[in-house]
């Protein structure tokens, strides 16, 4: 299993339970207890309890598992959850209202927030040299803009 989180070995605790969701991020079938993980290189071997047979896991395929976030330690200072992005308010330094984030593009160079302004929307990297703020409790990112990006 190749994790998206930072932290997999808290994901991946025996005694964990997980969901197993499709690509929409629905719930398919029945919550799966980890019995037991291991790290192996940049992956992780998983043993889930009561599945013995390899033709089960191979109906998986295709299918994320996903902790539930009342289950996580939650973000430190600065961080978020990437599935709360979206509604966030995007302002500049100034304290100007640029927008609301409307989207996220998860692209091979990195992560991509898509901001929806007054008069066109834009993309911007999710990178500290343009997200200089995240402050999630205010639910709103503070932002330094590249030079003649709105323009």
């Amino acid at each position: 299993m190749f994790p998206l989180t930072p932290d997999p070995a808290q994901v991946f605790a025996p005694g964990r339970e997980l969901q197993r969701l499709n690509l929409k991020g629905e719930v398919v079938g029945d919550p799966v207890v980890v019995e037991r993980s291991r790290p192996y290189h940049r992956e992780w071997l998983v043993k889930f309890e009561g599945v013995e047979d390899r033709a089960e896991l191979d109906s998986w395929r295709g299918l994320f598992l996903a902790a539930p976030a009342t289950s996580l330690q939650p973000p430190t200072e600065g961080e978020v959850y990437l599935h709360e992005l979206e509604g966030f308010a995007v302002r500049d330094a100034a304290g100007s209202a640029l927008g609301i984030v409307s989207a996220l593009y998860e692209l091979p160079a990195g992560l991509m927030i898509e901001v929806q302004g007054p008069k066109r929307e834009f993309l911007l990297p999710f990178r500290k040299e343009f997200v200089v703020a995240v402050e999630r409790a205010e639910r709103r990112l503070v932002v330094a803009l590249p030079e003649g990006l709105l323009e």
